[in-house]
């Protein structure tokens, strides 16, 4: 079930449950605490089971027309069941239904590493399509690929 989350302890300890879980895309832990930080103060979307999380998603505004995917993790034993496409379309309905335009994430251009040819995949898959490569953004292993979405 998604829901969003509200309690900013609760929107920590599940960043860092899932994204400890996912070392191929999450591998430094100051990375993924600093996560864990920014999630506390912004709008937050988890799938909870039981009393388990299996994956979240979280938005970060960057102008009046723009959201950012800030950061999103789904349990590798989870994927490819629609948490994913279901964590993203809590975060698009309520993007639209706040006034935004446009959708914006950032990840490893693709052809760097298999983990990240999947997730870029994915963003395509629900809408996303290629804006730019920012090649030193972070270093020169990780080139950052920035997909948009306008917001219809």
């Amino acid at each position: 079930m998604i829901t969003q989350v509200q309690d900013k302890e609760a929107k920590e300890q599940i960043c860092l449950e899932i994204l400890e879980a996912l070392p191929e895309w999450f591998e430094i832990p100051e990375s993924r605490a600093s996560y864990a930080q920014i999630c506390r103060e912004i709008p937050f979307w988890a799938d909870v089971e039981g009393n388990a999380a299996r994956g979240f998603i979280a938005m970060k505004e960057t102008s009046r027309y723009t959201v950012e995917v800030c950061v999103m993790g789904v349990k590798k034993e989870y994927h490819r069941l629609g948490i994913g496409g279901g964590l993203f379309n809590s975060f698009y309905l309520y993007a639209k239904e706040k006034g935004y335009e446009f959708i914006s994430v950032k990840t490893v251009r693709e052809g760097m590493y298999p983990s990240y040819d999947v997730t870029n995949a994915f963003y395509r898959k629900v809408g996303f399509k290629e804006l730019e490569c920012m090649e030193g953004l972070w270093d020169e292993a990780n080139p950052c690929q920035v997909y948009v979405m306008a917001i219809k």
